[in-house]
């Protein structure tokens, strides 16, 4: 058995956007899956578009990924010579043609074509020109491209996703390969260049098949084995449409910088456009995806990208990854949001990870962490307008209630959790009102949020001193809104 050989092949004309790194990430997981390797071809003949910033880019976001390719990259732009010798040999064997047809000429076919409402296809009149006049044509430096002669018949293949695609051949018009500058037109240079790779699974999106026809073509005229095609469905936005800018984020870069982990953008990439068939869990880590990933549940249908299950399964991974995988994506976030050093949370390293641990069961995003950890870094809280209506309504009752709560706090001498629920439970009681009516209002008092962790675990985190100064404030201005009423 040959070893599988798969490749991503972008053009460095912008960003890696969703649809490539869902491309390569499903070349990644076949290469891994099925111990062959991962190429990456960068695509770099547009010399007026391709970028060194561009280029970097696909680079970053496959590493951030952790998409890692094997052997070096391969830049198409170095392969020049090789195209032009395939062209050239396919030109010695009788399959592709010079046509010395104005660009001016063709364009005035294609005008009288379109007045008879006709489609234009080139009519092959420089393939019936003879030997002498090509020779002489030639000589003269006049300027040709190189043409295909496509034969007659079907082009037709087993495709990964698609099952069985076929093209007839007469609505194939013979082809550029090769410009007038002895460049090589796309679908050329893609097959030289897989040609010289070895590559025995192109894998792409669906939007290459009408390429597909043409470029089997070329590998029969160059007498190289064809490889396996599978062409991946569209991703459209939730309204149905192929995603684009106006859905949001479409670069995966952007994704890094929103908070997304790159283990839950990954899990989310996989799963548009392949299940794993039966019952699965959706959350699911890398090595999980690769031992799962097979091409016989390659979906046809078009996937759908929506950023809130994104959200949703990054709050799945934020929740299980280890604290020391965690701790570095939040840390330099805390110290830029200016709640605390680098030397002050290595001082409470415990207490931090405590802190993580506890925020991030509710966070979807790495932001959220970082939001939801100010009340705990500050000494001064801001209350959430939304909170207050809600908890602070009756700003007489809460301030009743909130004094006595931290007046029993204050005769704990047990400061835990288990001792702490028993006695604000007492004085729910004893004041006849739910444990809600107390822990809700606290809840405002001592992070300024409507939602937190556990109160007891919020209690423990803050200490006795923060916790009993944040709600003597709280009672402060509680007094202000009665007095002021």
């Amino acid at each position: 058995m040959t070893t599988p050989r798969l490749r991503f092949a972008p053009s460095p004309t912008g960003y890696l956007h969703v649809g490539g790194a869902r491309t390569a990430l499903f070349n990644w997981l076949l290469a891994r899956k099925t111990g062959g390797k991962f190429l990456l071809r960068v695509e770099d003949t547009d010399k007026a578009r391709s970028t060194d910033e561009s280029t970097q880019a696909i680079f970053d976001g496959l590493n951030w990924l952790g998409l890692k390719w094997d052997e070096e990259v391969v830049f198409q732009g170095a392969n020049l010579e090789r195209h032009r010798a395939d062209a050239q040999q396919m030109l010695d064997n009788g399959h592709v043609y010079r046509c010395f047809c104005t660009s001016a000429e063709l364009e005035q076919r294609r005008a009288e074509a379109a007045a008879r409402k006709d489609a234009f296809r080139y009519d092959r009149r420089c393939d019936r020109l003879d030997k002498t006049d090509v020779d002489r044509r030639v000589a003269a430096g006049e300027p040709f491209v190189l043409r295909f002669r496509v034969p007659d018949g079907e082009t037709a293949w087993t495709d990964l996703v698609h099952e069985r695609i076929s093209f007839p051949n007469k609505d194939i018009e013979d082809f550029v390969i090769l410009r007038s500058d002895a460049t090589p037109i796309y679908n050329h240079a893609v097959v030289s260049d897989d040609i010289a790779m070895g590559i025995t699974l192109v894998m792409r999106g669906d939007d290459h098949i009408s390429n597909t026809p043409k470029q089997i073509l070329l590998y029969q005229a160059l007498g190289a084995t064809i490889p396996q095609f599978g062409h991946l469905p569209m991703i459209h936005g939730t309204d149905g449409k192929k995603l684009s800018k106006r859905h949001g984020a479409t670069a995966v870069g952007d994704y890094q910088h929103l908070g997304i982990l790159p283990q839950a953008m990954v899990n989310f990439l996989a799963l548009l456009g392949w299940s794993p068939g039966g019952e699965f869990n959706e959350v699911m880590t890398l090595d999980e995806l690769i031992q799962s990933f097979s091409e016989d549940h390659l979906l046809k249908k078009a996937a759908v990208f929506d950023p809130q299950k994104l959200e949703w399964m990054n709050g799945q991974h934020l929740s299980k990854i280890p604290l020391a995988d965690l701790e570095p994506r939040v840390t330099p976030l805390i110290i830029a949001a200016g709640l605390a050093t680098a030397e002050e949370l290595e001082a409470r390293r415990e207490w931090y990870h405590q802190l993580l641990d506890l925020l991030r069961v509710r966070s979807r995003l790495v932001d959220d962490i970082v939001r939801q950890a100010e009340p705990y870094f500050r000494d001064d809280i801001a209350y959430d307008a939304e909170a207050v209506a809600k908890q602070w309504k009756d700003a007489a009752s809460a301030l009743m209630l909130l004094t006595a709560t931290r007046e029993t706090l204050t005769t704990l001498v047990d400061f835990t959790p288990g001792p702490m629920e028993e006695s604000l439970r007492q004085l729910a009681e004893q004041k006849g009102v739910g444990g809600g009516k107390i822990f809700q209002p606290l809840r405002v008092a001592l992070t300024g949020l409507a939602v937190s962790p556990g109160i007891f675990d919020v209690i423990v985190m803050l200490g006795r001193e923060r916790t009993l100064a944040r709600i003597a404030r709280a009672e402060a201005h509680l007094q202000g809104m009665t007095a002021s009423h």
